[in-house]
């Protein structure tokens, strides 16, 4: 269902192919609370980072426990609304803003 699937992309109107390449528990790779999906989104690779935690809340509430396929097709869910409807709130935006020139102010010497 979202392991591989199309999408059509909000802005562009193109036609995205996505499909599920890999999952990494991320502790191993990065020293993460997380579990890393990529994605190849038209060839591109797309990383989608689930936090453990929900692993261990969704064990609580249900009894159940979140598999390695199940995890994917939440990644795939959530990647394909990003492509179709994700747009930045004003507060979200101004976040970001903030970071780049953060980012940028500590690259540039006064």
């Amino acid at each position: 269902m979202y392991a591989e699937f199309n999408v059509k992309d909000r802005w562009s109107g193109e036609d995205v192919h996505c499909a599920y390449q890999a999952l990494i528990v991320a502790i191993a790779t990065r020293h993460a609370d997380a579990i890393d999906i990529k994605f190849l989104a038209n060839g591109k690779p797309v990383w989608i980072a689930l936090p453990h935690p929900a692993w261990v809340e969704y064990h609580k509430r249900t009894g159940q426990i979140i598999t390695d396929p199940l995890a994917v097709e939440i990644a795939g869910h959530y990647l394909k609304w990003a492509i179709e409807m994700y747009t930045l709130t004003v507060a979200e935006t101004l976040e970001h803003l903030e970071a780049v020139r953060k980012a940028y102010d500590a690259r540039v010497p006064a």
